[in-house]
């Protein structure tokens, strides 16, 4: 074989595996496509999912995968084809797993692909209506005085709940005993009984007791007031400067996946959590869309790992 006919060859390989990639892009979905969930709710997977199979005539299948706090879902996920038809619904509690089991099966950085923020979820400091305190700055000063008295709910041992109640005792310099449940509905419903004190809650989970004077809400957890309760200051605002802790929901793709099929994905994610019906109803479930570029979702992974990282090195948090 000639050298000139060695690099015909060559540059015919290329340019088909070029044509061939951009084909595979632009085609792209060509069959189902499984959505992994871990231990989230499956509303907003669904919801997303019906729209993307209307608009692609490709089924989106939603497979939950609770177990194991989310490590199952994310390990489908990160040993999957990188061909862009397996997706993880990515949340705010995931870069808290790094730091919570050192032994994990995947990678969060390395073997899942980033692709959109779909919602960020703030979440509401509510207490008993018995406890004397009316604002952050007033329940600080309560803890203060009676170091160890005071208590608070949450989810479970690790979850973001319990790490974002942790974050706010060490800012605040205050001794608040944790009482883990298993769920977040074990924990609201004895909050509401009133035997436990306090609890960090999602707004879909708190914010409907508060209305009806089951609870009282003094602040929000993001770095600025939400939507959803625009009356409500942060957390930062009214006691604790500096705190700041949302969660989120994203899109994640196995690591590999081609560029192209990712910012396919990525245009179709966005467009949709835009529509008026999506948002509206996203709203009613107390998230805020907020649509990202895959570079913005993965300077929010990398920034909360070494967060939650730290949280969990001065807390000294162990999960069952």
């Amino acid at each position: 074989m000639t050298a000139n006919l060695r690099i015909a060859l060559l540059a015919g390989i290329l340019i088909g595996a070029f044509v061939g990639g951009g084909a595979r892009a632009q085609d792209f979905p060509v069959k189902p496509i499984r959505f992994v969930i871990g231990p989230a709710p499956d509303v907003l997977a669904r919801l997303i999912g019906q729209k993307l199979t209307d608009t692609w005539g490709q089924q989106v299948i939603v497979d939950q995968r609770p177990a194991a706090g989310g490590i199952i879902a994310g390990e489908i996920v990160a040993k999957a084809a990188p061909d862009g038809y397996t997706w993880l619904l990515s949340t705010g509690a995931y870069p808290t797993l790094v730091g919570l089991y050192p032994r994990l099966p995947f990678d969060f950085v390395r073997d899942l692909a980033p692709v959109s923020l779909l919602a960020s979820i703030p979440f509401l400091l509510v207490v008993h209506p018995s406890v004397p305190a009316k604002s952050v700055a007033e329940l600080v000063k309560l803890a203060r005085a009676r170091p160890g008295q005071l208590n608070y709910a949450s989810s479970g041992n690790g979850t973001t709940a319990h790490l974002a109640a942790e974050m706010f005792k060490n800012m605040a310099g205050v001794n608040i005993v944790h009482v883990p449940y298993k769920g977040v509905v074990p924990g609201v419903i004895d909050l509401i009984s009133g035997h436990v004190h306090m609890m960090f809650a999602i707004m879909q989970s708190g914010y409907p007791h508060v209305r009806a004077g089951k609870l009282r809400a003094l602040a929000v957890s993001g770095a600025r007031r939400s939507p959803s309760a625009p009356a409500l200051p942060t957390i930062s605002e009214s006691g604790v400067p500096g705190y700041e802790f949302t969660s989120w929901n994203g899109v994640h793709v196995t690591a590999g996946t081609p560029k192209a099929v990712i910012m396919k994905i990525h245009g179709e994610l966005v467009r949709v959590v835009a529509l008026p019906d999506v948002k509206e109803r996203m709203f009613g479930l107390g998230m805020e869309v907020a649509g990202s570029t895959p570079e913005q979702l993965a300077a929010l992974v990398t920034s909360d790992i070494a967060k939650w990282g730290k949280v969990i090195k001065v807390s000294g948090v162990r999960v069952d």
